[in-house]
């Protein structure tokens, strides 16, 4: 016997009317206008779209606005009714919305259809606020096919020097490459180009060049060699609260790493980092040869408001020197216009420059004689009222008395040093006050003379409880 297979659109036969034969031993599903097609649906075929589907949801629930936009979550009742113009939003109007999971969708009048054997119950987390996931992938390849980067200036970031804001995002970033970047026009804050001294403020967007950064992590670090560095850098603290620790630097030691330097206080720094991921930071800088006070704050908030008290001359600094000669006026005022011989050099020689000259930056210092031996050598008290790059080196040199061990500044002809006087900076930084970061109250913390200073004025017979007259020296 010959079975015939159903016609389409003819009547009498089984599946008549569906445009196809329903399958065998399967039921018309209840709940349904006649056996297997809806008498509204004017189509035949599958559902060509996502948008026919849910048009055609949205007319079989009365919904008279299906036609604009019937896959926009959160639509009111009342916007739906309004028409094309008044219930379509722009991007500058609401913040765009992730389409409409099936979840969301309103549920249609009427008995709600029998779910299929079988079938699991489909649960959907809410649209999550803020960009979507084809916002967040754009924008993740921008960046990976461009290498630049948009970072915004948190709260606890404001004041800080730009060349400092990017040593603490990138530690692994030289020095150097971090002053090119700002040099060359790489970096912009906001748009415009800036200098490695202009502050930041919260909410700034800084744009920052592709970076080649060292892989970091991928050799873990020594318990025994941070263990080590931990007692050596508290073997060096002259004070210590929570929020700041002083730091009796010595001579010899970087401050921040640089082309060959390997160790410095800023690395050995990790050693101490808590659990909580805080690492000590660094305020200010001294030169590698430069020995006594250094502040390290514990938190950003303290290096914040520490740094503001630098900035804004809060913080009072006393550094002694030993110069060749004898200044013919005890007690003097040292101001200049200093700017770096090579300017592309972090490192280079400064000199006395002209007021306009590019690069230069008024530099002022107060100095005192305390004491000298034999009208050959003077141990001068300094006080800087600025922080210029050498300053204090700088300005000895160009008053005629550099400071002995020198190798940049000293440049005497025929000077010889003295029998039992190492061939070393004599530059310490002697004494520093400066408001504490929460209290406000003066800390005052003094250094002692390094070992080879300290040799020197046991030769000379300086003594070093002597008064020192640069305390009466003005602080402007």
């Amino acid at each position: 016997m010959t079975t015939r297979p159903p016609s389409r659109g003819g009547s009498g036969r089984k599946g008549a009317g569906t445009g196809r034969g329903a399958p065998p031993g399967r039921s018309p599903r209840p709940g349904k206008p006649g056996a297997f097609r809806r008498p509204d649906r004017e189509r035949t075929g599958p559902r060509t779209s996502a948008l026919d589907a849910a048009q055609r949801a949205a007319q079989g629930r009365g919904d008279a606005a299906a036609k604009h936009a019937p896959w926009r979550p959160g639509q009111e009742a009342s916007d739906r009714e309004a028409g094309p113009q008044d219930g379509f939003e722009t991007m500058t109007e609401a913040p765009r919305r992730a389409p409409r999971t099936r979840a969301e969708r309103p549920a249609p009048a009427g008995p709600a259809p029998a779910r299929r054997p079988g079938a699991a119950s489909r649960e959907t987390a809410p649209a999550p606020e803020g960009p979507t996931r084809r916002e967040q992938r754009a924008a993740a390849s921008a960046t990976l096919a461009s290498g630049v980067q948009t970072l915004t200036v948190e709260e606890d970031e404001a004041g800080m020097r730009i060349d400092r804001f990017l040593t603490t995002r990138f530690p692994q970033l030289p020095f150097t490459r971090v002053q090119s970047i700002v040099r060359k026009g790489e970096l912009r804050v906001d748009g415009k180009r800036a200098k490695p001294n202009d502050r930041l403020e919260p909410g700034m967007s800084v744009r920052v060049p592709p970076l080649k950064l060292e892989a970091q992590g991928e050799r873990p670090r020594s318990a025994a060699k941070d263990a080590t560095d931990a007692d050596f850098i508290r073997s060096l603290i002259l004070y210590e609260d929570a929020e700041m620790m002083i730091l009796n630097k010595p001579f010899g030691l970087a401050v921040q790493g640089g082309s060959g330097t390997v160790r410095h206080v800023d690395g050995l720094l990790e050693a101490l980092t808590g659990k909580d991921g805080q690492k000590p930071r660094l305020v200010h800088r001294l030169d590698k040869d430069t020995a006594g006070c250094l502040i390290v704050a514990k938190t950003r908030l303290a290096a914040a408001t520490l740094a503001k008290s630098f900035r804004s001359r809060s913080a009072r600094k006393v550094y002694w020197a030993l110069t060749a000669g004898v200044p013919r006026v005890a007690q003097g005022r040292i101001s200049t216009y200093l700017a770096k011989e090579e300017p592309t050099d972090a490192d280079a020689r400064m000199r006395v420059a002209k007021h306009g000259d590019e690069g230069a930056a008024h530099a002022l210092t107060y100095y005192a004689m305390v004491d000298n031996a034999a009208q050959k050598l003077s141990w001068l008290s300094l006080k800087p009222v600025t922080g210029r790059t050498h300053q204090l080196r700088a300005h000895a040199a160009h008053i005629g008395h550099p400071i002995v061990g020198d190798p940049k500044y000293f440049s005497i002809e025929n000077w010889e040093l003295p029998g039992g006087i190492q061939n070393r900076l004599h530059l310490l930084a002697r004494r520093i006050v400066i408001p504490h970061p929460r209290t406000g109250q003066p800390v005052d913390v003094t250094a002692p003379l390094p070992p080879h200073m300290a040799q020197s004025w046991n030769l000379l017979g300086f003594d070093a409880s002597r008064y020192d007259p640069i305390v009466e020296a003005p602080e402007a």
